[in-house]
């Protein structure tokens, strides 16, 4: 599984609207609004690079109320949050 977060920055009158249709879009797990120079971020897990290229270019970049993105791509992931999800199923 590939992590990649995405920043967002959003037409703040819309920035409700704006997230969850983000959040709506098959391979971004969670969005989040934030403070400081970026609106939101999104998470995306998706399974090919090339996921993250339909993900994000295809459909966040065209969310209406998007202004921008920058994408960073994970590389290892070292919380145990994940991995417990992992392993929790059907627990």
């Amino acid at each position: 599984m590939i992590t990649a977060i995405v920043f967002i920055q959003a037409n703040v009158a819309h920035l409700n609207e704006i997230a969850e249709e983000i959040a709506d879009i098959p391979g971004v797990s969670e969005v989040y609004s934030v403070t400081g120079d970026l609106d939101l971020l999104a998470m995306v897990r998706v399974r090919t690079h090339e996921d993250i290229a339909a993900v994000v270019a295809d459909k966040v970049n065209k969310v209406e109320g998007v202004l921008s993105t920058q994408t960073q791509i994970a590389f290892q992931t070292f919380s145990q949050h994940d991995l417990e999800e992992a392993f929790s199923i059907g627990s």
